[in-house]
C-alpha cells in the first residue's frame, strides 16, 4: 500500500505578472515614460522596482510606441507593443493579459518611478489568501486633511471588510456636522495599483464604460457599478506619480538625495 502522504501534493503558488502600461502620448507631458532619471527613462526605474517584488515571475511593459519599446529593451527590460486606439490603460493591460498564462495581473503605473516594491507586495496579498476576492488595490491615510478636498487626489471610502464604497475625486463622505467636513477614519487617499485576477480583468476590459465611471473619470468605478466587490489594503507607504514637468524635477531631486 502506498505511503499516503505520497499522494498529497501541494497547491501550487498562483503565477503572478506585472504590466507596466506606459503610453508615449500624453496631454499634459508628451513622451513621460522615457523622461530621463538618473540617467536612465522614467519606465526603466518602475521595471527595476516590480522586479524587487518577491513572488512576481515575469515584468512586462506595455506599450504602443516603438521608441519606448526600444528604451525598455535597450535597459535589460520586457516590453510588448500594443493596439495604439485603447480607451484606456486597462484595456492596455487586458490586451496583453489575453496572450499571457498567469493567475494574477498586477497593473503598476508606469509613472511611478519611486513606488516602494512593499506597495506592490501588500496589494498582491489579498488575492494570494482569499480566492473570492477578484481584484484589489491600495489605500493612504491622508497626512494633511486639507488633501481631503483636493481634486487631484482621489478619494476610496471603505466598507468594514475594507472593500471599496465609493471612489471620487471630490471631498467623500460629506461631514455635515464636522469642522471643515473631513471624517477621520472613513477616507482614504487611492493609490492606482491595481491587482487582478486574469480572467477578472478580461471580463472588466469587454464591459463598456459605466455612468460614473464616466462622471468622474475614475475606471474603477466600472467594478463598483457592475456590483462587483473591490479590495482595499492600507499602506503606510506613498509614492510621487509624474504627471507634469514640474513633478519630474521633484522626482529627479529626491532620487538625487537618495544616492
Amino acid at each position: 500500500m502506498p505511503n499516503s502522504q505520497s499522494s498529497i501534493h501541494p497547491t501550487p503558488s498562483p503565477s503572478v505578472v506585472a504590466i507596466i502600461p506606459a503610453r508615449f502620448q500624453s496631454s499634459r507631458f508628451p513622451g513621460k515614460p522615457l523622461a530621463e532619471i538618473d540617467g536612465r527613462p522614467m519606465v526603466s526605474h518602475v521595471v527595476e522596482r516590480a522586479r524587487q517584488v518577491a513572488g512576481i515571475g515575469r515584468v512586462l511593459v506595455a506599450t504602443d510606441d516603438t521608441r519606448v519599446f526600444e528604451a525598455v529593451v535597450r535597459h535589460g527590460g520586457e516590453a510588448v507593443l500594443t493596439r495604439a486606439d485603447h480607451r484606456s490603460g486597462t484595456d492596455r493591460l487586458a490586451e496583453v493579459a489575453a496572450t499571457l498564462e498567469c493567475d494574477i495581473v498586477v497593473n503598476v503605473q508606469g509613472d511611478e518611478p519611486m513606488i516602494a516594491p512593499a506597495m506592490i507586495g501588500q496589494a498582491i496579498v489579498p488575492l494570494l489568501e482569499d480566492a473570492g476576492v477578484l481584484m484589489a488595490t491600495l489605500r493612504r491615510r491622508f497626512d494633511d486633511p486639507a488633501d481631503a478636498a483636493n481634486p487631484n487626489i482621489v478619494k476610496v471610502v471603505i466598507d468594514r471588510r475594507g472593500d471599496a464604497l465609493y471612489f471620487s475625486r471630490a471631498a467623500i463622505p460629506h461631514g455635515r456636522n464636522l469642522p471643515g467636513h473631513f471624517v477621520p477614519d472613513c477616507t482614504f487617499k487611492h493609490i492606482g495599483l491595481y491587482v487582478y485576477r486574469r480572467e477578472f480583468l478580461l471580463h472588466l476590459a469587454a464591459l463598456a464604460p459605466t455612468p460614473l465611471e464616466i462622471a468622474e473619470s475614475l475606471e474603477q468605478l466600472r467594478v463598483l457599478e457592475h456590483g462587483h466587490r473591490l479590495r482595499t489594503v492600507e499602506t503606510a507607504h506613498d509614492s510621487v506619480g509624474v504627471d507634469t514637468p514640474e513633478d519630474l524635477e521633484r522626482v529627479r531631486r529626491l532620487v538625487a538625495a537618495c544616492r
